[in-house]
């Protein structure tokens, strides 16, 4: 900024002045002084609206970064959110998929009992059946070869 050039140069031309014997005092070329202060005056009002004007960008580059500030974090939350309620879909699928497979696999052991069960039932049946047909083949291999019921109950009866 020209105005604090022009009064730091006015201070090291006093700073620099040669002293008055005996004083405080100074000698100073009056002219050079008041030309350096006179143009620190004149150039004040257009280095003051530069600072303004910078202290103005100052301010709506502050407003702006806070403005896109605030949208990243609006953004981030949704995100979040977003990430969360996937997480909790994902975790809802997985507990429901792990009960479907525990439930097939009950009805699974469920249905092959029912089977065993049957297929048992049929057997025992089948068992039934055939000792029903061996009697009667035994019975028509006897009446074949001649052994009647009550001549072999007679001779079990003798003996």
């Amino acid at each position: 900024m020209e105005v604090v050039e022009r009064i730091e140069s006015a201070i090291l031309m006093v700073a620099e002045a040669r002293g008055v014997p005996l004083s405080a005092s100074c000698v100073v070329h009056r002219g050079e002084l008041l030309e350096l202060l006179d143009n620190a005056r004149t150039s004040f009002p257009g280095d003051l609206d530069r600072a303004q004007q910078i202290l103005h960008e100052q301010d709506f580059v502050i407003e702006n970064a806070r403005v896109q500030a605030d949208q990243i974090i609006a953004h981030a939350r949704e995100e979040v959110e977003s990430m969360i309620s996937q997480t909790e879909i994902v975790a809802a699928a997985k507990k429901e998929a792990k009960r479907i497979l525990v439930q097939g696999e009950e009805d699974a052991v469920s249905q092959q009992n029912e089977i065993d069960a049957y297929v048992d039932s049929r057997l025992a049946t089948l068992e039934v059946i055939l000792h029903k047909t061996m009697d009667v083949v035994n019975r028509g291999r006897d009446q074949l070869a001649g052994v009647d019921a009550k001549s072999a109950l007679s001779e079990l009866g003798d003996k």
